[in-house]
């Protein structure tokens, strides 16, 4: 398949090139767009046929369901009802990332539910993807725009490394501002439960409705039979080609385990890879270090996590060995997709 590349920004929309990718999503093929949180790998919400196209180019397992994407909040043709409290979030997080569950109605696919009743739909931020979807003239379905189970790309240029061949169209042009993927809150329970944590975080969510909570099932590691309602919560996500492994707990305490077990590879002439921050990078002596930013800076450390982690492939690492973070605000989402990313293997020292 000829793929062809558009690089534009938000502020200076080529409206020609968006029209034809219209076109290409309404005559159901594929095609990558940016949005703020990652890259994303958009098909006809509504068309069977062509959301079976996106499991197909991702090698995506089709029990894993697929959000769909709209460019205002005229969505009840698309779902059965919206709750109350699932208005409340929107008034207050749309366009953002924010992904709403709700009981969908018979307009969008089963095969972009994954059989499921329900559907994740969210508005994006980024003006490139709204306008994609306004001129498409239907929701899109997209999840990230890389090869299942990879970090999910930030960039243009990512995406291209994984897809060129397998889609119909690739349009970016900037970085994504948020790095990892939406938050996912279920409105179809009471009270409100997040399936996935991301850029809107437990204590904002809490602002809108204080009993909001989040499932237990996504910190730990998933049973094979578990049904996901959501993207991301059975598989394993985000996991660069080398195996990773976090250490956690007191960080001097984590910089001297690390640099203990990087001698152990090193002696065995392996080559490590070492995920770190600005406060710690020069306490490791050996390794390929990247420095995820400040800890004072956890918006920006998510922000950076999923491109780091594809460095790490270009650098042909054996091992990559990680420092923890604390697990409260975005905290929480970039823990969540480095436990995913290391299938959960966690060495606590304290």
């Amino acid at each position: 398949m000829d793929t062809k590349i558009i690089r534009m920004m938000p502020d200076n929309i080529d409206y020609h090139e968006l029209s034809e990718a219209a076109e290409v999503i309404k005559n159901g093929g594929l095609v990558v767009f940016p949005t703020e949180t990652v890259y994303g790998l958009g098909a006809d919400a509504t068309n069977g046929e062509a959301a079976k196209k996106i499991f197909e180019a991702k090698g995506r397992p089709q029990d894993n369901p697929l959000i769909i994407h709209v460019a205002d909040f005229s969505i009840n043709e698309y779902v059965k009802d919206v709750p109350k409290v699932a208005k409340e979030m929107m008034d207050k997080f749309w366009p953002g990332p924010l992904t709403i569950i709700l009981n969908k109605s018979d307009k969008i696919s089963n095969i972009t539910s994954a059989g499921g009743s329900t559907v994740g739909i969210r508005m994006p931020e980024n003006t490139i993807a709204r306008e994609l979807i306004r001129l498409a003239g239907v929701p899109i379905a997209a999840p990230s725009a890389n090869i299942s189970g990879k970090p999910s790309p930030t960039d243009i240029e990512r995406c291209i490394e994984d897809l060129q061949g397998r889609v119909d169209y690739i349009i970016g042009g900037e970085k994504c501002t948020v790095g990892v993927e939406s938050t996912v809150v279920d409105c179809t329970v009471e009270p409100p439960c997040i399936l996935r944590p991301g850029g809107i975080t437990l204590e904002m969510l809490k602002k809108v409705h204080d009993d909001t909570y989040i499932d237990g099932a996504i910190l730990k590691k998933p049973e094979k039979d578990f049904k996901p309602k959501a993207p991301g919560m059975k598989y394993r996500h985000y996991a660069p080609k080398a195996p990773v492994r976090i250490i956690n707990g007191d960080i001097q305490k984590t910089i001297e385990k690390i640099n203990e077990i990087v001698q152990n590879y090193i002696d065995r002439n392996m080559k490590v890879g070492i995920i770190a921050t600005e406060e710690t990078k020069s306490s490791y002596p050996y390794g390929e270090v990247i420095s995820l930013g400040s800890r004072s800076d956890m918006r920006s450390i998510a922000k950076n996590l999923f491109e780091a982690l594809r460095k790490m492939d270009d650098k042909n690492v054996d091992i990559i060995l990680s420092e923890a973070f604390e697990e409260e605000g975005i905290g929480v989402a970039v823990m969540n997709r480095l436990k995913k990313a290391a299938a959960f293997e966690i060495i606590n020292v304290f």
